[in-house]
C-alpha cells in the first residue's frame, strides 16, 4: 500500500513537496483554501515582478529619447496593468492544477486542520468537512503581511504589501514603513511609476538583514537616493492618523544623534497611502498542531531541523510557515518541500543553507550569494574584497545601465570564492554564476579562467575574478 502524504498549503513549497512525493510513488492529497501558488505566485514575487517590469518598461520609456526614440505622452493605466496581471496569475495557477493531476495528486479546495494523529480535515466553502487519513503530513502554510501594533490594514489608505499589488492607480506621493526587501522593491515601484517616496526604517541602514553585504547597502541607497527617494534611517512611526488627502504619520528618532552629533529633528509627512513592510507572521492559528506534538516559538512559527521533521512523528514542516530564522524565500521553500517529501519516503537528507541566492528586486537590482564580508571576518578568514563598477563593461553602455557594481569576496590566503554582492542590472541572472562557483568550492582563479562572452555583463563576474587575483584588465 502507498504511503498517504498530505501536504496543508499549495505555495511554492506546497505543490512541489507534493510533486515529488508522487514520484516516489506517494498517495498525495494537496489541501489549499485559496488559489493554488500561494503567497509568491498570488500575492508576491510574481505579481511585484510583473508590476517592476511595468515601472521599468514606462521609465525606459522616459529616456528613450537617449537611444534615438521619441515616445510622447507616456502613461501607466495601473487598471490594464492590473487586469494584465490577473489574467497571467490565473493562467499560472491552472498551470499548477494541471502539474498536479499530471502527477495523480488530488488537490481539495478549502482549509485544512489537524484533527489528530494521522487525520486531517477539510472545510470547505460551503462549510462541509472531508476526512482525510495520512501517514506523513507536511506544513506549508505560509505567512501574511504584519501591521504595525498601532494601526491595521484598511485596504485604502493604510496598505499590506499584498494591498498594494492590487492598486488601481499610481498614488502621488506613498510613505513606506520597513526598508527591508519588500519595502525597497515598493519604494522603487512606485517612484519608477510617478510616486514621490518616503522610506523609513528603524534599523542603521535599508535592508539590514544579515545576508546583504553593508557596503551593497550604501550603494543602493545612493542609487536610490538618485530616484529621489527620501530614506529616513534610524526612525520608527510615532503616530499615523487618517485626513481627508489620505495619511499623517510622525516620524521621530528611534537611537542616537544624527550626522556630525546633530539630534535627528521629527518628521512629519502627509501622503495619499501608507504601506506597511515591516515583517510576516504566520498562517499556523487554528491549524491544530497541539493536538500531534507540533511545537512552535513564541511567535507560532513552527520548530523543524534540518530534515524539515518537527517534533511529531512523521510531520514536517516547509518554507514561511518556519518563520524568520531561515530565508523566507520561495526558492528555499521548493528546495525545502523536495527535502521534506524525500525524507517522508525514507530518505535522510539534509537541507543545507549554506549558499542560498538572494535577490533584491529593486532599480537596480540587488543580489547575494555565500558571505558578506563581516561574517567572513567573524569566521576569522584573511578576506580579500574587489569591487568592479558595471561603467567597466561596453555592454553596460550599450544598454543604458551603468549604475551599480560587483563585491567579490575571497579568501586571501587561498584564492577560494567565498561571497558575491551585486547591486546592478540583471543582478538576479548574474548571481547565478556566484552561486554555483561557491558551492562547487570554486577559487577566483577558476572563474578567471573562464571565458566569458564579449560583450555581455557576465563580464563583470570575470573582472572582479581578475582584480582578486591582481590582474584586473578593466576593472
Amino acid at each position: 500500500m502507498a504511503v498517504r502524504i498530505v501536504v496543508i498549503g499549495a505555495g511554492p513549497g506546497g505543490y512541489i513537496a507534493a510533486m515529488r512525493s508522487a514520484q516516489l510513488g506517494a498517495e498525495v492529497t494537496v489541501i489549499e483554501r485559496d488559489r493554488a501558488g500561494g503567497t509568491c505566485l498570488n500575492r508576491g514575487c510574481i505579481p511585484s515582478k510583473m508590476i517592476k517590469h511595468t515601472a521599468q518598461m514606462f521609465e525606459d520609456m522616459q529616456r528613450s529619447g537617449q537611444f534615438g526614440i521619441e515616445i510622447r505622452d507616456a502613461r501607466v493605466d495601473m487598471k490594464l496593468v492590473q487586469d494584465r496581471k490577473e489574467k497571467l496569475l490565473e493562467n499560472q495557477a491552472a498551470g499548477i492544477l494541471k502539474l498536479l493531476k499530471h502527477h495523480k495528486i488530488r488537490h481539495l479546495k478549502g482549509r485544512g486542520f489537524v484533527k489528530g494523529p494521522n487525520l486531517a480535515e477539510v472545510v470547505q466553502d460551503d462549510q462541509t468537512g472531508i476526512e482525510v487519513p495520512w501517514d506523513r503530513l507536511i506544513i506549508a502554510t505560509g505567512s501574511e503581511p504584519m501591521p504595525l501594533s498601532s494601526f491595521s490594514f484598511d485596504g485604502k489608505t493604510i496598505l499590506s504589501s499584498t494591498d498594494a499589488l492590487n492598486l488601481q492607480q499610481v498614488p502621488e506621493s506613498v510613505l513606506i514603513v520597513g526598508a527591508g526587501a519588500i519595502g525597497c522593491e515598493f519604494a522603487c515601484m512606485l517612484s519608477a511609476l510617478g510616486s514621490r517616496v518616503t522610506l523609513v526604517e528603524a534599523m542603521d541602514r535599508i535592508l539590514p538583514g544579515p545576508h546583504v553585504d553593508a557596503d551593497m547597502c550604501a550603494v543602493l541607497q545612493r542609487e536610490m537616493k538618485k530616484r529621489k527617494i527620501q530614506i529616513l534611517v534610524n526612525r520608527i512611526i510615532e503616530a499615523i492618523e487618517k485626513i481627508p488627502q489620505g495619511v499623517r504619520a510622525s516620524i521621530g528618532t528611534l537611537a542616537g544623534p544624527g550626522p556630525e552629533g546633530k539630534a535627528f529633528a521629527p518628521v512629519t509627512v502627509e501622503v495619499q497611502n501608507a504601506v506597511v513592510c515591516i515583517g510576516r507572521r504566520p498562517l499556523n492559528a487554528g491549524l491544530g498542531l497541539e493536538k500531534i506534538g507540533v511545537r512552535t516559538d513564541e511567535k507560532g512559527w513552527i520548530l523543524a531541523d534540518d530534515r524539515m521533521q518537527t517534533r511529531a512523528p512523521g510531520v514536517y514542516a516547509i518554507g514561511d510557515a518556519l518563520g524568520p530564522r531561515r530565508p523566507m524565500l520561495a526558492h528555499v521553500a521548493s528546495t525545502e518541500g523536495i527535502t521534506a517529501a524525500q525524507n517522508a519516503m525514507g530518505a535522510q537528507s539534509v537541507m543545507n543553507y549554506d549558499v542560498i541566492p538572494g535577490v533584491i528586486y529593486t532599480m537596480p537590482e540587488a543580489a547575494h550569494a555565500g558571505l558578506t564580508e563581516s561574517q567572513a571576518r567573524k569566521k576569522g578568514v584573511e578576506v580579500r574584497s574587489e569591487t568592479v563598477l558595471f561603467r567597466s563593461l561596453g555592454m553596460a553602455h550599450a544598454l543604458g545601465t551603468i549604475e551599480g557594481q560587483i563585491k567579490m569576496l575571497s579568501d586571501a590566503r587561498t584564492g577560494k570564492l567565498l561571497g558575491v554582492h551585486i547591486v546592478g542590472p540583471h543582478a538576479s541572472d548574474l548571481i547565478a554564476e556566484g552561486a554555483l562557483a561557491i558551492r562547487l568550492g570554486s577559487s577566483v582563479k577558476d572563474l578567471a579562467d573562464t571565458v566569458h562572452a564579449h560583450p555581455s555583463l557576465s563580464e563583470i563576474m570575470l573582472e572582479a575574478a581578475l582584480k582578486s587575483l591582481g590582474k584586473p584588465l578593466h576593472g
